[in-house]
């Protein structure tokens, strides 16, 4: 399998399942890679004891359905809400969520606590190692399935974008969503553009304003289905 931004790092894994059997299961499956290690194995409910000592680079986490407590879940321990300002440093732990339920609304909900990466409790092998790869280094991963259950969500979703032309979005700004929609981060957008980071900062927190989103991934659909950028 062909690694993404492959580094001779190891990747720390920590394992989050609600049953024995799913975790070994899940455990093995990491074991199968020689880039990434399994640092520990949990029930979900005892991750936020478990990430300050563990210090995992991602949280490869099963839930039969995202329900209210799995949003809870997410929002306290903080597995992968990072701020701007931190994106490309270390901080919290990317998280790889694996769930049964595709209600596109509880999806939505799931991406908004900063969940990196959305996939299907029956992926393949190789999705699933190659989603926790490009979670380590800050790129967001949705399954297919995923993505097509939230554009026909949004399709048929009142309008939330503004529609007054002070609050259309600059063609910087696009190029900006743009790179958003790469999973690029805020320095390498910064050497792309010629501009400093602080001011790729801006830009992003203007899309945010002006497209109603509360992350990166709810930025580039939204802005993917007003057609300012494809993705």
């Amino acid at each position: 399998m062909q690694q993404i931004g492959a580094e001779s790092r190891v990747i720390r894994v920590l394992v989050g399942a609600t049953t024995i059997v799913m975790r070994a299961g899940l455990e093995a499956l990491i074991a199968s890679s020689p880039t990434l290690e399994v640092v520990g194995s949990v029930n979900p409910r005892s991750l936020a004891q478990t990430l300050e000592s563990l210090q995992p680079d991602v949280v490869l986490l099963e839930w039969d359905e995202p329900d209210e407590d799995l949003l809870a879940l997410l929002s306290t321990t903080a597995i992968d809400t990072v701020a701007i300002d931190d994106f490309e440093g270390p901080s919290a732990p990317a998280s790889v969520l694996l769930i049964s339920d595709w209600q596109p609304s509880a999806i939505a909900d799931v991406l908004r606590t900063g969940v990196r990466a959305v996939l299907p409790s029956d992926a393949r092998v190789s999705e699933i190692l190659a989603a926790i790869e490009a979670a380590a280094i800050g790129l967001t991963v949705l399954h297919p399935d995923v993505t097509e259950a939230l554009l026909m969500e949004l399709s048929t979703a009142p309008r939330l974008l503004p529609t007054a032309p002070e609050l259309a979005l600059t063609s910087r700004e696009i190029e900006v969503l743009g790179m958003l929609a790469e999973g690029v981060g805020n320095k390498t957008i910064a050497r792309r553009l010629g501009i400093s980071e602080h001011t790729v900062k801006f830009h992003i927190g203007s899309i945010f304003s002006k497209l109603n989103a509360s992350s990166r991934t709810e930025a580039v659909i939204l802005g993917a289905r007003q057609g300012l950028i494809l993705i």
